[in-house]
């Protein structure tokens, strides 16, 4: 039996997974996409107001205060986008009886850890952007309506700002690269985020829904930022393209004003388990993204 076309509402419009959302979402039914000319996470009055117009059957908060330094000097921006944006549309989902998937970070961990962070491990952020995006989930799961909270890290894309894009011009600029090659971490493709949330929708309208909650969406595999960076190298060679040479240095001869985790790998496995839902290795979907 075919899913009745779903009144999906989108926040956000131009970031990495936003777009890539759109993208996947679209078949699916009507998308109401809202950026931040529409509607500023900074007014909760203004998230009531469209999400009681608009009167969807899903939310998907894609939106985010993602500048991480940043963050350290706009910390009331960063926790009224970040924290108390996300709670105001559990309320109002909830008043609806819809769900809410969100979408949160590695950055709710310190890092310490040896192996990989698992679903139940205590959150200990570094930085601002860190403290608001877990008060954020926290503002989610006070409310107790359906929701999935996605953790992810390391998101890349042909669009917007990210380490992808600016290797991509660093290593055709300059003679030497200095890369953080102490930081570990799973890249992850947007669109493998907004392939995976498709299928978790799916999955949910068929009625074979896991249960809501918070779950890790990483790619598989595990890098440095330097191994990143060889691996973006290695395809604009593979271009005929001349490349920067790249120089693994460690976190401390790279400050900056926000302290990031040294261990941002996720473990993944609770996801598949309840969902059925899991994503490629990290190599693979970065061929796929530069095809």
């Amino acid at each position: 039996m075919t899913a009745a076309p779903l009144n999906t509402l989108i926040i956000g419009q131009h970031g990495q997974v936003a777009r890539e959302l759109q993208l996947q979402l679209a078949p699916l039914g009507t998308l109401h996409v809202l950026g931040r000319d529409a509607l500023d996470l900074a007014h909760p009055e203004q998230i009531r107001q469209q999400v009681r117009t608009l009167a969807p059957d899903l939310i998907i908060n894609a939106a985010a205060h993602t500048a991480v330094d940043q963050a350290e000097v706009e910390q009331a921006l960063a926790f009224a986008v970040n924290a108390h944006a996300p709670g105001v549309l559990a309320e109002e989902a909830a008043r609806l009886g819809i769900p809410l998937i969100h979408y949160s970070t590695d950055y709710v961990f310190d890092g310490r850890k040896a192996t990989p962070y698992n679903e139940d491990d205590t959150p200990n952020p570094l930085s601002v952007y860190g403290r608001s995006k877990l008060a954020g989930e926290q503002a989610i799961r006070d409310v107790a309506g359906q929701h999935l909270i996605l953790r992810t890290s390391w998101v890349y894309s042909l669009h917007g700002r990210n380490f992808l894009l600016t290797m991509q011009r660093l290593l055709q600029e300059k003679p030497e690269l200095r890369v953080v090659a102490d930081q570990i971490g799973a890249p992850t493709w947007a669109a493998t985020i907004a392939r995976s949330t498709r299928a978790l929708i799916e999955h949910w309208q068929a009625g074979q829904a896991g249960a809501w909650g918070t779950y890790h969406l990483t790619a598989q595999g595990e890098t440095s930022w330097f191994g990143f960076a060889q691996a973006i190298a290695a395809h604009l060679q593979a271009q005929g393209k001349h490349c920067a040479r790249l120089v693994p240095i460690p976190t401390c001869e790279y400050p900056t004003p926000a302290q990031r985790p040294l261990n941002s790998r996720l473990d993944c496995s609770r996801l598949q388990k309840q969902w059925q839902v899991s994503q490629p290795d990290w190599q693979q979907a970065l061929i796929d993204c530069l095809k």
